[in-house]
């Protein structure tokens, strides 16, 4: 099978065909072998580094849904190890669209979560294009109260397109299980790692997405709705897709200029697509610094911190120009001790009053 190619990743694969026929030249051999590979090679690293430096955020969108991109089923078997499969709600039954279970990273115990897409046909069909259903959020929720009860750190990977809109799906309340696991997310008593590692869309993406550390991959995105489906709303044409995306603001740079991303994770050259073991190293080094640093802050902070978290997002207003939440907070406290200093300050007896003399 021919590998599947982006119109601006055209050059850089006719260098890599370049590379293949000196590889296969017999009648190079030794030293101008070498030398040939490695001009090449420079060339074919010159090539990615103005290519991907010069991609528009449609682009980015076209990277992070590209077919070889690596899945949460590829990345577990990278970056965890031990994992034990948790399955079904309870409720109604097995959404394949999202991976659950016990893990261990770095020889630590976690709980891992991950929304997979498949690879093959079959595997797409099974998992429903990673659009999950209700009883995959319902899964999921139960999965972190376990991990909540046994106090094991949760790492979920965030890739998916929405969740499901089918019939089927709006049935059985597909909005309030995205909605409860939003609540109890939100408060925890575990910490909770998210990374964004291809498509990160609408509520789907939310339903995993409330965390202590929310990260992304260079080339992903996250967004409130899909480029198609915005430009569909706005423009009443699908083919204005670029132009949403461009308005969205939903490359990884943008979105931790806006306070909504923790940080980025670069990718492989190329993007993760290219290289999914070296970028399966990089997430699993990155996911065990964040998850050191968490490990050490008490638990009651943590969620004050996770709460002030969302809470700073979105303060932004067009027309006026808004404070900063880092110095709103320290005016506040600052007030706050003025009061405190003003309410402790000793109050002074009055003077006794001197007695009028009568008139003569």
């Amino acid at each position: 099978m021919d590998r599947f190619t982006l119109p601006f990743e055209e050059p850089i694969r006719e260098v890599e065909h370049q590379m293949e026929q000196v590889r296969a030249n017999a009648e190079l051999k030794g030293p101008e072998r070498e030398k040939a590979l490695k001009e090449l090679e420079a060339q074919r690293l010159d090539l990615i580094g103005r290519i991907f430096s010069a991609l528009t955020p449609w682009d980015r969108v076209r990277v992070a849904r590209h077919p070889s991109r690596p899945t949460s089923a590829e990345y577990l078997g990278i970056v965890f190890d031990e994992f034990i499969d948790v399955h079904g709600d309870r409720r109604f039954g097995e959404d394949k669209a999202i991976m659950s279970g016990f893990a261990r990273l770095n020889g630590e115990p976690v709980v891992f979560l991950g929304q997979q897409k498949g690879r093959t046909t079959k595997e797409k069909l099974a998992c429903n294009f990673g659009m999950p259903h209700p009883e995959g959020y319902r899964k999921a929720l139960r999965v972190m109260r376990l991990a909540e009860k046994f106090g094991l750190p949760v790492v979920t990977f965030i890739d998916t397109m929405g969740a499901y809109p089918g019939i089927g799906s709006e049935e059985r309340g597909v909005a309030e299980a995205i909605a409860v696991n939003l609540l109890e997310m939100s408060r925890l008593r575990t910490p909770l790692i998210s990374v964004v590692i291809g498509e990160g869309g609408s509520g789907g993406a939310l339903g995993l997405g409330t965390g202590d550390r929310l990260l992304i991959l260079e080339y992903a995105y996250y967004s409130v709705i899909s480029p198609e489906g915005c430009a569909a709303i706005l423009w009443r044409s699908g083919d204005e897709a670029p132009r949403a995306a461009e308005a969205l603001k939903l490359t990884a740079k943008d979105l931790v200029g806006l306070g909504i991303m923790d940080g980025i994770i670069p990718e492989p050259a190329g993007g993760a697509h290219n290289d999914p073991e070296s970028m399966g190293q990089t997430l699993k080094r990155v996911l065990c610094q964040h998850l050191a640093e968490l490990k050490q802050t008490p638990l009651d902070r943590l969620l004050e911190q996770r709460y002030e978290k969302y809470r700073r997002i979105g303060y932004f207003l067009e027309g006026r120009v808004e404070r900063s939440p880092v110095i709103a907070k320290a005016e506040q406290s600052a007030a706050a001790e003025r009061r405190r200093q003003r309410r402790e300050k000793p109050v002074e007896e009055p003077k006794a009053a001197v007695e009028a003399k009568p008139a003569t």
